[in-house]
């Protein structure tokens, strides 16, 4: 049995070069999740210019996860209206079906 290496993506985040493996298949993932990062950094910065470091990294992830929170309670009424609708246009299909 042979193992694959995983390639080692080299990501640069406040400045500061990180070696990173990407399982195959999640380079651009990494990519995109870096990205998101830096822009997420660069906005937090532009709010707080005082904050640096560890500072600046944690008030930035915690506005990213504030974010991802929010999605997932948006993600869940829309989840839970279009199921809503699916109940009732099966017991539309039902009631009718019935009818006949």
């Amino acid at each position: 049995m042979k193992l694959q290496a995983q390639p080692i993506n080299v990501v640069s985040i406040l400045g500061i070069d990180y070696s990173i493996k990407a399982p195959e298949g999640q380079e651009e993932t990494l990519s995109q999740a870096v990205r998101m990062l830096n822009t997420a950094l660069n906005e937090t910065k532009r709010q707080y210019p005082t904050l640096i470091g560890d500072k600046l990294l944690v008030l930035a992830a915690l506005n990213l996860c504030s974010r991802q929170i929010e999605l997932q309670k948006e993600h869940q009424v829309t989840l839970a209206r279009t199921q809503a609708q699916i109940d009732a246009t099966v017991d539309a299909i039902a009631r009718t079906i019935g009818e006949q």
